[in-house]
This record gives structure tokens, C-alpha cells and sequence, in this order.
């Protein structure tokens, strides 16, 4: 993926996988949460991902966001690590190639560089070490340096089209998992989530935190695992830190609120597509969903995307 994709499109990203797991009735209990169904039913992975792409999914984000090296230390697990992140990889390229025949409704089919035969990037999660609402557990230096590099050597052998930063809640982890992933040439994105006040779950500020991974170069900047209208609030603070395109994809129909937040939102997919037009209207170009989003919620963003009324975003 280049730059001028994201300056010349608004390209849709896919939803979530760990709860639309749980949704589909596959258990994921800890340390593994998702990443054990890599190993217990990769035939619903690859169907989850699948169904992202029919609902016209640009970007489909493979299910490495539990197979770094402490998850996978704590089960046990470490030495298939290289494994894991493949098949993950693979699971979700094999479910483009198997997709249905004919352009899903409204994407750009457009080659470009990098993206598979029918025009969808692959991407890669990297999510915290620890935990993604715990900001007091995010390790040392040496640790994050250590952890972020060998899971990006795990990444970079599966052959992801980009990597996908996501969760980061803390300024010291954003910018070693930045820092792995340019010294192992790959692409890549970065996410923030937030608390209600628009910093960092860790407490330091949003801008501090693009400043910390800007020298990286990354394709783009963005705001995820928040509810919907937290993320309209605080999408204004990330467009004037940066002047990178912009992603947004938010945590919905959660029964209680996350670290950080007074509430959570449950909100259906026209719902979500009203919310889209919103954060479309403040220059962002990816847009897909984050934990609780199904395939439905990204062929409501599809749909809004698709319909280009609103100026600047038109495809």
C-alpha cells in the first residue's frame, strides 16, 4: 500500500475477529484469547475473514493480535510462534482467493501495488505485549525491544502485505513497535486508544504519541477500541496533530465501558453508517469496525462508502 492509495480513496477495513469468534460460538479463554483458534477451528477463522471480504472489506487484519511472544510464552507455545503467525497469514489471503467471483458491491477494484489479485491488502496485528487496557503492565524497554523484533521477524517471514499497529495505550510501546517494524521494512499503520479526555489509556498526551512514532513513517494514524462518539470528540485532536490520512474503527456493544471510559455504546450497522458519514465528513480514510463489529457493521460502512456523496472521500 502507498500513500497516494490513501490520498486518492477511502478504502473500508474489516471488523473484529476475537468477539466475532466468541459470536460464532468458538471459546477463547485466556492467555490465547483469539489465537487459539489458529489451532482449534481455523476453518472459522478463515470463514470470519471470508465473510469480511463479501461484505467489501478493502483490508482483511489476519488474527496475530494474541500471537506475540508473551501469549504465546504463557501457553506454552513460544516455539510456534513462526507457525502460528503464518498460518494466521495464511488463513486470511486464502480467504480472498476463495471468495466469490465478481466485485463485492461498491469496492474499487483498482490494482494496486501490494494488494492481492482481487484488489485486498493483508494485513498484520500487533497489539500490546501485555494487555491492551493495562498500561501499568507494559514492560521495559529492553523488553518491548526484544518482543516487538522477534514477533516482526515472525511477520515479516509469513509475508503480510502491511502491519497493522493497533491498541497502542502507552507512548514508550507505539514507538517500539514503530521502531521493529521500519527496521523490518514493512509498511505499516498505527492505532491509539484512548480514554474519554483523548489521551493515552497510560495517561500521556495523543499528540505526544504521534510525535513518538511520526519519525517511523507510518501510512497512516488512527483511533481504535473507543465507542462511536468518543471517536467523533476525539478524531478533531488526531487530524490537527497530524497530517497523515487518517483511521477509525470503534468498540461497540460492549456491556460495560473500557478502562477509561463513563460508558459504552451498542449500535446496530445503521447506526454505525451514520456515525461513518460523520468521521468521512472529518477526512478520514479507513474506516471498519473494532470489537463487537460484524460482518453486517462493515456492508453498512461499504454501503457509505460506496454511495461517495460526501465530497472529498468520493470513489
Amino acid at each position: 500500500m502507498s500513500p497516494e492509495t490513501l490520498r486518492n480513496r477511502v478504502l473500508v477495513l474489516d471488523g473484529a475477529t476475537g468477539t466475532e469468534l466468541e459470536r460464532r460460538g468458538v471459546s477463547a479463554p485466556l492467555p490465547l484469547w483469539s489465537a487459539g483458534a489458529l489451532i482449534t477451528h481455523p476453518d472459522i477463522v478463515e470463514a470470519i475473514h471470508r465473510d469480511y471480504v463479501a461484505a467489501g472489506a478493502d483490508i482483511v487484519v489476519a488474527n496475530t493480535f494474541r500471537t506475540c511472544v508473551r501469549t504465546l510464552r504463557a501457553a506454552g507455545m513460544l516455539e510456534r510462534g513462526e507457525e502460528l503467525n503464518r498460518l494466521a497469514i495464511e488463513l486470511a489471503r486464502r480467504s480472498t482467493e476463495n471468495a466469490a467471483s465478481g466485485p463485492s458491491p461498491g469496492r474499487d477494484h483498482r490494482r494496486d501495488a501490494g494488494a492481492t489479485p482481487q484488489g485486498i491488502w493483508i494485513a498484520a496485528s500487533v497489539a500490546p505485549v501485555a494487555d491492551c487496557y493495562h498500561p501499568e503492565l507494559v514492560p521495559d524497554e529492553s523488553e518491548l525491544n526484544d518482543e516487538h523484533a522477534r514477533m516482526l521477524a515472525w511477520l515479516k517471514a509469513a509475508g503480510p502485505d502491511l502491519v497493522w499497529i493497533e491498541t497502542m495505550g502507552t507512548v514508550r510501546e507505539a514507538r517500539a513497535a514503530a521502531r521493529a517494524t521500519s527496521k523490518a521494512s514493512l509498511s505499516f499503520v498505527v492505532s491509539f486508544v484512548v480514554r474519554e479526555d483523548g489521551n493515552l489509556l497510560g495517561g500521556e498526551r495523543l499528540e505526544d504519541a504521534v510525535e513518538a512514532v511520526e519519525p517511523f513513517e507510518p501510512l497512516a494514524l488512527g483511533l481504535n477500541c473507543i465507542p462511536p462518539n468518543g471517536m467523533t470528540a476525539i478524531l478533531p485532536r488526531l487530524q490537527r496533530a497530524t497530517a497523515r490520512p487518517l483511521v477509525a474503527y470503534a468498540h461497540i456493544n460492549n456491556p460495560r465501558p473500557i478502562f477509561g471510559w463513563s460508558y459504552s455504546q451498542t449500535v446496530t450497522p445503521e447506526q454505525y453508517a451514520e456515525h461513518v458519514k460523520r468521521w468521512l465528513d472529518l477526512g478520514v480514510s479507513i474506516i471498519g469496525g473494532c470489537c463487537g463489529t460484524t460482518p453486517d457493521h462493515i456492508r453498512a460502512i461499504r454501503n457509505v462508502v460506496s454511495r461517495g456523496r460526501y465530497g472529498h472521500w468520493s470513489i
